[in-house]
């Protein structure tokens, strides 16, 4: 608690005042000290959310990329059928299709390994009506070739079909699209919580204060002066809780596509890399997690200023 301000004191502008003696707001107490834990925590898992939303985001783009460039060709075999034949004419009609980059024909023994995982190992699949797959990477994603190469391949090959795979890619970026407007709907409760914990610090910081606040009002000091030293006491706060949590959240990115590698000839790192890619954020991520950080910091002190202002108000 501050001291008493002598009759002297109080002949004083009252900002000269507040700037002689103890600040308004004591630091180092332990309501700010819980506070920018708070902060710390929630900046953290504020990165945390918006990181993943960037990994799972550019994932689903470089797999609808990858998806929609590549078209499969499946052979089925016939009674009577030469299917090498047969596949030799599926080559060289997709080679003269525009926009064509290069294809693949799948041999007998590589569509046999294919099926391992399903029917294991040590089979004699030779008398199976085993399919043969041929698989076409087209220069772009836009599907604008692929009549022509229908036509092609319908004309050559009429026993052939063609799956150029986008219904998987619609689900595909559905998907993800769904994980993004989740973890956006996480990063909003999250600031809420924030802010809702900022407001409370706040307002119990007004409490503490409040006869040397009314003193202030009442002897003519400014509501923009009494305000402004709560801003800078809890935006000084915000900043340190959110370098602690920002830093925190970039050391783990760090840490995890350091790992990724590892992770990857594990078990079930297959599918981690699969789902998030290298598991490493771009430079525009870590842009956006500084981004954070700093919004954390103008936010504490918005709220702050706006609520010392509502109780000064209701002081007239």
């Amino acid at each position: 608690m501050n001291e008493p301000i002598s009759d002297e004191t109080l002949a004083l502008a009252p900002e000269t005042v507040l700037k002689r003696d103890m600040p308004l707001i004591p630091s180092g107490s332990i309501a700010g000290n819980a506070l920018v834990v708070v902060i710390a925590i929630m900046t953290f898992l504020a990165c945390l959310t918006a990181g993943g939303a960037l990994l799972v985001a550019r994932a689903s783009e470089q797999w609808r990329s990858e998806v929609l460039r590549d078209i499969t060709i499946q052979l089925m075999p016939r009674p009577g059928d030469d299917l090498d034949s047969l596949v030799a004419k599926a080559v060289s009609a997709a080679s003269q299709a525009p926009g064509v980059d290069r294809v693949h024909a799948y041999s007998a023994t590589e569509s046999e390994k294919l099926l391992e995982p399903w029917l294991g190992t040590g089979l004699d699949l030779s008398l199976l009506p085993i399919p043969r797959l041929i698989v076409v990477h087209m220069r772009d994603q836009s599907g604008d070739e692929l009549p022509g190469l229908r036509a092609l391949l319908s004309s050559a090959v009429p026993q052939a079909s063609l799956e150029d795979h986008r219904v998987w890619a619609t689900r595909i970026g559905t998907m993800a699209n769904a994980v993004v407007a989740l973890a956006v709907a996480l990063f909003a409760l999250m600031m809420v919580a924030m802010a809702t914990a900022i407001g409370f610090a706040t307002r119990g910081a007004v409490a503490a204060n409040r006869e040397i606040i009314e003193v202030l009002h009442f002897v003519g000091a400014s509501d923009g002066f009494v305000a402004h030293e709560f801003e800078t006491h809890f935006r000084r706060l915000g900043l340190r809780g959110a370098l602690i949590g920002g830093l925190s959240a970039i050391a783990f990115f760090f840490a995890a596509s350091a790992l990724s590698t590892w992770w990857s000839r594990s078990t079930g790192g297959e599918e981690i890399a699969a789902l998030f890619g290298a598991f490493a954020l771009a430079p525009t991520g870590y842009f956006a997690l500084v981004l954070v950080g700093a919004a954390v910091t103008l936010l504490t002190g918005y709220l702050s200023r706006t609520i010392v202002f509502r109780y000064l108000h209701g002081l007239l």
